[in-house]
């Protein structure tokens, strides 16, 4: 006997995340990168509530810009790779603990300064004009429902 199949394989496609990795030529800091972007385009990235990410020992919080898109009625964020402050709750009393004061988002891409997201299921980043000599182009990149950002991300949007 033959096994009926429960779902369609294009339908499960939906429940990945698509996000974009902008990593910088140079290290400068969020407001500075901010400015540049907003004197390009017609959005106005502001700071946002920070992502705060719970852990064992410590709580991370990670900044957050937003926009939004008039024409393609889209908004946009910026959230930080990795965290701007902790805050120790726990002292660690184990030689060998996977937590540090630092932690980043993806934690297999510690050189992506900043993960972008958008309002719309297929986004378009090309509507965001990013500094010239200052920004490698952004990278296409899909979260699976499994992984902890994309958990952050349905949690925070």
């Amino acid at each position: 006997m033959e096994i009926q199949k429960l779902y369609d394989v294009d339908d499960t496609e939906f429940e990945n995340i698509a996000i974009g990795l902008v990593r910088l030529v140079k290290h400068i800091p969020d407001h500075e990168f901010f400015y540049k972007v907003n004197l390009n385009n017609d959005l106005v990235f502001s700071r946002k509530k920070d992502i705060v990410f719970h852990g064992v020992h410590y709580d991370y919080f990670f900044p957050r810009f937003q926009a939004y898109h008039k024409h393609s009625r889209t908004c946009f964020t910026f959230i930080s790779n990795r965290s701007s402050d902790s805050k120790q709750k726990k002292i660690q009393t184990e030689l060998f603990s996977d937590e540090e004061n630092i932690k980043f988002l993806l934690n297999n891409q510690v050189d992506v300064e900043y993960i972008l997201h958008s309002s719309e299921q297929f986004p378009d980043f090309s509507l965001i004009l990013l500094p010239e000599n200052l920004v490698f182009p952004i990278q296409d990149y899909t979260l699976g429902s499994s992984e902890e950002l994309y958990q952050i991300i349905q949690y925070y949007e």
